[in-house]
């Protein structure tokens, strides 16, 4: 076993239990607090940085933070259309595949921006979703305008590259 694979493995049997603990008490759910302990460690793995870690619970805390505020958006994201399904007359609400479809592209949406850092991703959100204008985002976020327009550029520009095959 190499000296990384070593001190996960230490980090993982010291402090798993206490960061789904951690996460349990936020989320207030066993099932999803287990999920995202989990995920936590594997990006962690993926990382490939767990020896230099000096704060292990601290790393660990602010980790599992992104990834429960990647996790509440999606969940307020999906609760949101769910909502505006049950809100839609009988006669326009969608067939059960096309509701499908629906949640199948905005789960790919959603694995597309994973790539970008949090302000891009939350940029695009409220442009794309929340139909803000640039503007208006620049007001909400605290940012310039021009701001918007680069971040914006490089979401549609990450996505377009996803959607070629240029990145993974």
């Amino acid at each position: 076993m190499s000296a990384d694979a070593q001190v996960l493995h230490t980090l993982y049997r010291d402090h798993h239990n206490w960061l789904q603990g951690w996460l349990r008490r936020r989320l207030g759910n066993g099932c999803d607090a287990a999920d995202l302990a989990q995920d936590t460690f594997v990006r962690l793995l993926r990382a490939g940085n767990a020896a230099s870690i000096r704060e292990p619970r601290d790393y660990l805390a602010t980790v599992a933070r992104g990834l429960m505020v990647d996790f509440l958006r999606r969940r307020s994201l999906e609760q949101a259309y769910l909502e505006a399904l049950v809100s839609q007359p009988e006669a326009e609400q969608p067939s059960a595949e096309q509701q499908a479809l629906l949640l199948e592209a905005l789960m790919e949406v959603d694995r597309m921006l994973a790539g970008l850092g949090r302000t891009v991703r939350e940029v695009f959100i409220l442009s794309q979703l929340d139909g803000l204008t640039y503007v208006q985002i620049a007001a909400r976020l605290g940012i310039s305008l021009r701001s918007v327009n680069n971040y914006m550029a490089r979401a549609v520009e990450h996505c377009c590259l996803l959607q070629a095959g240029w990145q993974s």
